[in-house]
């Protein structure tokens, strides 16, 4: 359907649903959870391993296809660990797998499809073990990581960098710099003078932002009704 057509009630039941989702099933996984997180779709969300935190306002968004998978699998029961910093947007298809240290800035945003991974998982010449190597990925803060983009073991990534579409990290990131390619290059400078806007500053008042748009779901759905959106549902047309 173009249009929601659910009545107001509706979807005030449904986004309690999905929270009360979110904190029974989801917030029990992690070590740590921090306020007003957003999880769309929190069922096609994976969160599993030991030694896992999340901070506040993260938006985890999950789709049948495209299932985000954040995981520790570490050499024994309580090693490794990820930390997601605050105000993170992490997209439908991500996967974060840590055999040993993954650290997330906060306001990072990671596009549709990223894989972020410390560990090849596999050694070369015996591929029944893993390496026992460290190498452990830190991701500062505000860095954007583009659709389907590879950030591999051992790698750093400086503040506000963003890795294109595709590209493969491999080596270190400094800061304030566009990668593309694979293996990935700096091939832009960014103005680090020029002022940045983050997800930071969208989700400096949570509260007021959650009353905010709740406003915009009662003047949009106020006129919608159950049985037009029942029929939509079963008989969907060009107007819906």
């Amino acid at each position: 359907m173009r249009k929601d057509r659910r009545p107001y009630w509706v979807k005030k039941n449904y986004l309690r649903f999905r929270a009360w989702y979110t904190q029974h099933f989801l917030k029990p996984a992690c070590d740590y959870l921090g306020d007003y997180p957003t999880f769309m779709k929190p069922w096609y969300i994976s969160i599993s391993g030991p030694n896992i935190e999340i901070g506040r306002c993260a938006t985890v968004i999950g789709e049948p296809e495209s299932r985000v998978k954040i995981g520790v699998w570490g050499l024994d029961e309580e090693s490794g660990r990820i930390k997601i910093g605050d105000y993170v947007l992490i997209s439908p298809g991500t996967r974060i797998s840590a055999a040993n240290e993954i650290v997330i800035g906060d306001s990072v945003m990671m596009a549709n499809g990223v894989y972020i991974t410390d560990s090849d998982w596999h050694e070369v010449y015996d591929r029944s073990r893993r390496s026992e190597a460290v190498t452990p990925v830190h991701i500062a803060d505000n860095v954007w990581l583009g659709d389907h983009s590879t950030v591999l073991k051992g790698v750093t990534i400086g503040e506000n960098s963003i890795v294109a579409a595709c590209a493969v990290v491999t080596k270190d990131v400094p800061a304030n710099v566009v990668v593309a390619g694979n293996p990935a290059v700096v091939v832009k400078k960014l103005d680090s003078d020029k002022p940045m806007k983050t997800r930071a500053d969208y989700f400096k008042n949570p509260e007021e932002l959650e009353i905010f748009f709740d406003g915009v779901d009662k003047m949009v759905l106020s006129e919608n009704r159950f049985l037009n959106w029942c029929r939509a549902i079963i008989k969907p047309n060009n107007c819906d």
